[in-house]
């Protein structure tokens, strides 16, 4: 079967009489020509069968770059991957594309997708982390790019940031706990020495608590990744030491789930025998038979206000170098 050649932009520029520099633009949704002469190069190009080389559109000579990196912890997480969703949407219709990684908590990781993506001259990164290596730092100056850092906060980025504070979200949960008349509070975490997110919610939790004058009472990290199956198993773990506990914090609403599947197991009634208290607002936690008591995150808006920031900052356009998008702690049914 005989192949087609494929359209480029000679083509076009000859089929509607314009320049090659013309089609170019108005290809890149630019500007400095009529709606007609737009008209008439988007005809063609349809015409043709012209598919667009984003390669090509990503290192033209109108500008440097339309690639933007971002680095994720877990590309298999449910949170982050509507963050991502998030970003791509709003770099996508601002003409701009992602190129997507993770570094699964480990921050000589990170440094070595960032070495990576560097070498593509990226318009800008996105990084979800307040730590870095020294030689991602010295990367991104010399890089000398727009950075964003989300989800975890901190008032003194690189260059902005926006997220919400997990130390925060750990003493809203504590104080509310103690509101609802619990004095025996357990943990049970995963990520044990990487997830500094998930420690920091545990602080600010243990924190409040002490502050109230009912410290807590155990703790559970566990060296696995979070999921529902270790929240099963670290639920029992931490009962088989403490079968006193009147509630149970956990690193996200995935191993709340599974510890209410171990409360169920082994006849524990929530919230009656045992408060279950999960942490970011995933959309299961919300059609249980019990509504989850847990902390809603909202993910997607991460993901575009990051998005928006950074190409509000190649623009030269004023934004704020910090931004903080508030979670919302939702009391549920299982406390």
């Amino acid at each position: 079967m005989e192949r087609k050649p494929k359209a480029n932009l000679e083509d076009i520029a000859r089929a509607t009489g314009v320049s090659k520099m013309t089609v170019s633009r108005v290809l890149r949704g630019g500007s400095g020509f009529s709606d007609e002469t737009r008209d008439r190069v988007m005809r063609a190009a349809d015409d043709l069968g012209y598919v667009p080389n984003r390669l090509a559109l990503a290192f033209g000579q109108e500008q440097s770059s339309t690639l933007v990196g971002v680095c994720v912890p877990r590309l298999t997480s449910g949170l982050f991957g509507h963050v991502l969703d998030g970003v791509d949407r709003a770099l996508s219709r601002l003409g701009y594309q992602t190129m997507i990684g993770s570094h699964n908590h480990a921050l000589e990781a990170e440094e070595a997708w960032l070495r990576q993506v560097v070498s593509w001259r990226p318009a800008g990164v996105i990084l979800s982390n307040r730590h870095h290596t020294a030689g991602t730092i010295d990367l991104l100056r010399n890089a000398a790019v727009p950075v964003v850092e989300i989800w975890d906060l901190t008032t003194s980025p690189i260059d902005m940031a926006v997220g919400f504070s997990h130390f925060d979200c750990g003493v809203e949960i504590g104080r509310f706990l103690v509101r609802r008349g619990r004095r025996r509070a357990g943990y049970v975490g995963a990520l044990s020495r990487a997830d500094v997110m998930g420690a920091a919610r545990l602080e600010g939790f243990a924190s409040a608590l002490s502050d109230a004058g009912h410290p807590l009472a155990d703790r559970e990290v566990l060296h696995d990744s979070p999921g529902f199956y270790p929240g099963y198993y670290g639920l029992e773990t931490l009962l088989a030491r403490r079968s006193d506990l009147d509630v149970v914090y956990f690193h996200n609403d995935e191993m709340a789930i599974g510890a209410l599947a171990c409360c169920q197991a082994h006849g524990i009634r929530v919230p009656d025998d045992l408060g279950i208290v999960g942490w970011g607002g995933m959309e299961a936690a919300s059609v249980l038979p019990r509504r989850l008591t847990t902390t809603v995150v909202p993910t997607t808006a991460i993901g575009k206000l990051a998005a928006e920031a950074l190409v509000a900052r190649l623009k030269g356009e004023p934004v704020d170098d910090v931004t903080v998008v508030p979670t919302r702690l939702v009391p549920g049914e299982t406390v």
